[in-house]
Order: structure tokens, then sequence, then C-alpha cells
């Protein structure tokens, strides 16, 4: 069983991150902020999804002004993603932000720090000091990656330390990377030298295809070692399969209690007799209308069929010609391949409506 670190907890709005609290999935509209019912039904959309918290980017005076009106009719708390205005920053907090989420790279005048502090104070918001190592590199100057992880220990240190100066602390912290490897060294060393709630994910990931591995890696890896308050995992493309990969890695963790159903699949091998892939497939479209989290396990013979059935609240080991119906681990029935999956249906049906 996963030991989560130990946190203290930050309130964003309704919603708390860090302490005992679940672990927050987020994500980030991908619409024109300016576009306020594109983004309201891309939020909806994510909340449905299980999203706990929605960020918009809101680089303009229009976008701030649009942040507002989103705020306003959002079911969850928004967090306004600030890139080099602090202008934009104090305009999002009274415009309704919970949080906002500031770099170190882009915005370092300890003056227009401290008006963000003075308005996040007087609103009682939360700020997330997220660090991204594409944005504190000096092209002119670089330095080599293996002194990256470094850089932005230091850079977010510096910048934690002003907060707590200034006597403000309800933060969440942050530090991304493109490369799987350095965004788990800065987050363990993070979670090494301070006590706030951690935002992980892998920046820039790509697109689905090729998003998933490095994030589950990167996030999985963290989340196991107990680090990792709240979760967004990076991907181009529609923001809800963020969501969906998020509850994936979190799921096979044991983090997330999901509502849908498992498939297991045996990979195959020289001694299957029945296409099983395919059967896997028919089994899966039968699973999307299915709404509760059960383990179903399609097998392709009897070396490991019944132990996986074991596991299964219902399981099929195919052989030729016909295939074995397991619940909860004992036979129950055998079915000509042809009647095969309208007996899978009949047993799903008792366990979704017993």
């Amino acid at each position: 069983m996963i030991k989560k670190r130990q946190t203290r907890c930050v309130r964003v709005g309704s919603v708390r991150i860090g302490g005992k609290n679940p672990i927050v999935l987020q994500s980030m509209t991908k619409t024109d902020t300016t576009d306020i019912e594109s983004c309201l039904n891309q939020i909806r959309k994510l909340v449905a999804a299980g999203a706990g918290l929605v960020r918009i980017a809101v680089p303009t005076r229009a976008d701030t002004e649009a942040f507002g009106k989103i705020a306003a009719k959002s079911s969850v708390p928004l967090v306004a993603d600030i890139h080099f205005s602090p202008a934009r920053a104090i305009e999002a907090i009274e415009a309704g932000a919970a949080k906002i989420r500031l770099n170190p790279g882009n915005i370092k005048n300890k003056q227009d720090i401290k008006r963000i502090i003075d308005c996040a104070k007087q609103h009682r918001i939360a700020i997330r000091i997220g660090v991204n190592e594409a944005s504190i590199r000096d092209l002119k100057h670089d330095i080599n990656t293996d002194r990256r992880v470094a850089l932005m220990l230091r850079e977010i240190t510096e910048y934690v330390r002003f907060f707590e100066r200034h006597g403000f602390e309800n933060l969440v912290l942050s530090a991304k990377s493109a490369d799987t490897i350095r965004t788990i060294e800065i987050n363990r060393a993070i979670s090494r030298r301070f006590d706030y709630p951690i935002h992980i994910g892998l920046t820039h990931a790509g697109l689905k295809e090729d998003a998933l591995v490095p994030s589950a890696v990167a996030v999985g890896t963290l989340l196991a070692e107990g680090i990792g308050d709240t979760v967004r995992i990076s991907i181009a493309g529609d923001p809800v399969q963020e969501i969906d990969a998020a509850k994936q890695i979190l799921g096979v963790l044991g983090l997330y209690h999901n509502s849908k159903p498992q498939l297991v699949v045996c990979p195959t091998c020289g001694r299957c007799e029945v296409d099983v892939v395919r059967l896997a497939k028919k089994v899966r479209k039968i699973l999307t209308k299915i709404n509760k989290p059960i383990r179903v396990a399609v097998m392709g013979c009897v070396v490991n069929g019944p132990g996986e059935a074991a596991d299964a609240d219902l399981a099929i080991c195919a052989g030729n010609k016909k295939g074995f119906l397991y619940k909860n681990g004992k036979k129950i029935a055998v079915a000509e391949e042809k009647r095969l999956l309208n007996a899978f249906c009949r047993q799903l049906e008792k366990i979704e409506r017993p």
C-alpha cells in the first residue's frame, strides 16, 4: 500500500489540496478564453470526466474580463494561468480566480510579486508557484542538462522564501520538465525541502500516443513514492483525455476509485486456440455501457486463465470452439463459441443488477 507523503492542506475555493485529502485531478481549457460558451462547455465536460479544478489561460485584459464571467458560472474552482503580466494576475484574482499559477521564470520583479501577494491575501486565494524548465533557462548562456534540476530547485526556493517572508503560505508547488527523469528528480527534491502540496505532471508531453507512456512513468513513479497532491497529464488535444489518463494512472496504483469496469486480457501466445484480441474488443464494447467498478478477464487458455478468473468478477477462459465462464473464481458455465458472448452478457446483467 502506498504511504502518501504528508503535506499541509491548501484551500482552493471549495477544493482542498494536500493533507489527507484525495488527489485532485485537473486539466486546462484549450479554447480561446474570450469564447465564454466554449470554455464553459469544455469545463462541463472536464467536470463530468472527473476534474476537480480547471485552469484557464489569461494572457490579455480581454481574457481576464471573460474569466470573471466564466468563473461565475463554473461548478468547480478555476485557476488563472498567468504568463508575464502582474496586472493580469491581479485582474484574475479580482475576477474570481480561486488560485493563480505564477511562473518564476516569467514574473521576477519583487515589487510586482509583492502586489500580487497583497491582492491574494485580500481575496484569500491560493497560488501555485510553477517552475517550468524551459522558461527559466537563459538560452544565451544555457547550462547542461545535468545542472537543470538544481537550477529549478534554486528558482522555486527563492520564490517560496520571498512569499514566506511576506506572510503568504497558501501555496501549491510544481516543477515540470519535458524530460521524464528530470521531472522525477526535481519533484523528489521539492518534497524533501518543503511540506507544501505538490502539483505533478510532465510538461509538453506530446500527442496522446506519445504522451501516455512518459507521463505514466513520471507521474506513476512519484505517486508510488507518495509524492503528489494534484495531477495534470499534459496531452495535445481534447483535455478530457488528460483526465481519463490521470484516472488510469491513479487507478492502477489504488489511488482512485473508478466507477468503470477494468478489463484484463492475456497477451496471447502460441497456446491460444481462439482470436483473443477480437473477443476482447467485443467484450470491451459491451463494457462501455456498464457503470460499475467490476473486474473482467478475457483469457486465451487454461494456463493463466483460471488464476486470473479467480481475481475477476466475471471471466472468459476461451478454448477451441468453446469458452468457460467464471464468476468470482468459480466456473459457472460452458458455452459454444457462437453463444459465448450472449452467455457473458447474461451473467454481466446479473452482476450489474443483482
